[in-house]
């Protein structure tokens, strides 16, 4: 009882203090563009603090899981190029070296060049993290030999309509994985959270060399865009 009275005031007073700063953002002028970036991050750290807690099974647990959210969320804030957008690539591999794991030992990349938007890195971010992070606790990165590939794809674009990216988490080396019998908040990120703000659809498989999840997006300006020349820096206009 005490720990959910704690965690309610906690939630209070997260967000009095949201509704503070867009206070503060609309009295400086701050710039649409800019002010439109913070509101969605604040809203997706208030997403965050609000889901941890409901899917939390006790404070310690709160604290940790909560903590390695936000970092994930700030590291794509640090990884935003001047447009504000984020390498896919980048996203993933900073994750993994957050768990320890090192492309070229225990993780394998390979994609095109695709920069992501703020909101849809945040978002891209968060899934990364939760697929580490079950990794670490429950999967192929627990064990020595384990290890994962990740790859990602942009198809079925004609002329200069968008495509839909396709990513694949595939673990190995693992010793088999269970559907969890608790819906956590890894699990709200991937079925939920990323179908409702990017229109994705999510396939988990748990197979016995591990977890395999395949995450499929349209790639419409409001998310990102595939860079087919890697020095063309120029974002197209957002939808």
């Amino acid at each position: 009882m005490a720990e959910a009275e704690a965690t309610a005031a906690r939630l209070a007073q997260l967000e009095a203090d949201n509704a503070r700063l867009r206070r503060l953002l609309d009295e400086a002028g701050t710039s649409d563009g800019l002010r439109h970036g913070m509101r969605d991050t604040l809203a997706m750290l208030r997403a965050v603090l609000r889901q941890s807690a409901e899917t939390a099974e006790n404070v310690d647990g709160y604290a940790t899981h909560l903590e390695g959210r936000l970092d994930a969320i700030a590291r794509v804030r640090v990884a935003a190029d001047i447009f504000g957008e984020v390498s896919l690539h980048t996203l993933i591999s900073d994750e993994l070296m957050i768990h320890l794991v090192r492309e070229g030992e225990q993780a394998a990349l390979e994609g095109p060049t695709v920069r992501l938007r703020p909101k849809a890195a945040q978002l891209a971010a968060l899934a990364v993290h939760e697929l580490c992070s079950n990794a670490v606790e429950h999967g192929a990165f627990g064990l020595s030999k384990g290890g994962v590939d990740v790859s990602w794809a942009v198809t079925g674009g004609v002329s200069q309509a968008p495509g839909d990216l396709t990513l694949i988490w595939k673990e190995s080396g693992g010793t088999g994985v269970r559907e969890p019998a608790r819906r956590g908040f890894g699990m709200q990120v991937l079925t939920e959270m990323l179908g409702y703000e990017l229109s994705a659809a999510v396939a988990l498989a748990f197979e016995p060399d591990g977890l395999r999840c395949t995450i499929r997006f349209p790639l419409v300006p409001r998310i990102g865009r595939l860079v087919e020349d890697d020095h063309a820096d120029e974002p197209g206009e957002p939808g």
